[in-house]
């Protein structure tokens, strides 16, 4: 029989926690069960006969042998086990509150199965990375019923609700994956909204999967973040799809509105020959990234005179989006890096895009949602604050960018 490289590493440290990982998980339940009965084991009761006649005590009667599977590995333990008396004069078995019924594996374990899985590893990498650990004892099936746990968890995470949530900013956008519909790989569109508290601190408030980036998909996610009590933003950043704009004028109608800055510059160049691509890129990073409203407002006529005279299409694109491409100059300066752009989703999808590449298809959309949702609540992913975020509070002036060229 062949021998796998390190099956021949004997390690005593670790044979010995083991071994006493057992002897502390029996010695746990026993005094469990003493306690229960409010003695130990081959003693008498305290109690007096009136108090055993109450269904207060009861016996124990012998033991049973379970596999438990922890981050020290998979080892057999001796539960003991006993009948309790009840009120009525009847018994009932003894159930340890420590060790669930039907518990195979620990919650540590559980976590590090599912963590393993988040960090970018597909089922059967997962079993074979943690075959050592767990002697073998994890395999397809496992990781499945984990992540089974893990959707209770989501599940509750979509119907909690958001009156208690000081939200003052919200940033919208959308990334396309590929999921298995009907044993065929079909892209979806994952609609994710992250909220940015009133200290700054950016948390994610919805995550969808939709068919597309439409008005009714995008409306679906919204009405469900109004109807768990979310408070009117003060302020939007998004991705500049059509569908979404629509979206928000039927619920938010009036919140200032910053369409993304880079979406927008990825759109320029989409109109030009790639040889223009570079002096698009300076002239319109050096209207974006100038120094005061006043400076913006002079590139911009600039921008527009020059380009509708060389690429008239570069020139109609930029004015399409009007001001909402220059929302952010209504804010104090120290705001507008993160205010310009929907950067903090894009990271987030650039990282989840990361994560998943090695399934290259998820099982179903349900799953992709689940997913970009469980990096983040385990902390595969943080999310920092907003920069800028100590002046948040500072009310936006009233004075857009003109944009007559």
């Amino acid at each position: 029989m062949a021998v796998d490289l390190f099956d021949t590493w004997f390690d005593p440290i670790e044979t010995q926690v083991r071994a006493r990982a057992r002897e502390f998980i029996e010695e746990m339940i026993r005094g469990e069960l003493d306690t229960a009965l409010a003695r130990p084991r081959y003693s008498r009761s305290q109690m007096t006969d009136n108090e055993g006649r109450a269904g207060i005590a009861g016996h124990r009667h012998g033991s049973r042998t379970r596999s438990l599977t922890g981050t020290f590995g998979p080892i057999e333990i001796a539960v003991p086990r006993a009948r309790l008396n009840t009120q009525e004069g009847k018994t009932t078995e003894w159930k340890s509150q420590a060790l669930r019924a039907y518990q195979r594996r620990t919650l540590a374990a559980d976590a590090l199965i599912a963590s393993t899985y988040l960090a970018g590893t597909n089922t059967r990498r997962v079993r074979r990375a943690l075959a050592a650990l767990f002697g073998g004892a994890v395999g397809k099936d496992t990781v499945s019923r984990v992540w089974r746990k893990v959707k209770t968890d989501w599940d509750n995470w979509n119907a909690r609700s958001l009156a208690d949530e000081p939200i003052v900013r919200l940033i919208l956008d959308g990334t396309v994956v590929r999921v298995r519909l009907d044993r065929k790989a079909t892209s979806i569109s994952l609609l994710v909204v992250i909220g940015v508290r009133e200290d700054g601190q950016k948390v994610v408030l919805g995550i969808k999967s939709m068919g597309g980036e439409s008005t009714e998909a995008w409306r679906t996610i919204l009405d469900d973040l109004i109807k768990r009590d979310l408070r009117r933003p003060e302020f939007l950043i998004v991705d500049g799809a059509p569908g979404l704009d629509k979206a928000i004028a039927a619920v938010w109608d009036g919140v200032p509105v910053q369409r993304c800055t880079v979406h927008k510059h990825r759109n320029l160049l989409a109109h030009a020959p790639e040889r223009l691509h570079e002096e698009i890129g300076t002239d319109y990073n050096d209207m974006i990234y100038a120094a005061t409203p006043e400076e913006i407002e002079i590139r911009r006529k600039a921008f527009i005179r020059k380009w509708r005279l060389k690429h008239r299409a570069v020139a109609d694109s930029l004015e399409e989006a009007g001001n909402r491409l220059f929302t952010f100059t209504r804010l104090p300066p120290s705001q507008w890096r993160s205010a310009r752009t929907t950067n903090a989703i894009e990271r987030l999808h650039e990282e989840f895009k990361r994560r998943i590449k090695t399934q290259t298809v998820l099982p179903s959309a349900e799953t992709a949602a689940m997913l970009f949702w469980a990096l983040l609540a385990s902390g595969q992913i943080n999310m920092r604050k907003v920069d800028g975020w100590q002046t948040l509070s500072t009310k936006l002036i009233d004075q857009p960018i003109d944009l007559a060229a």
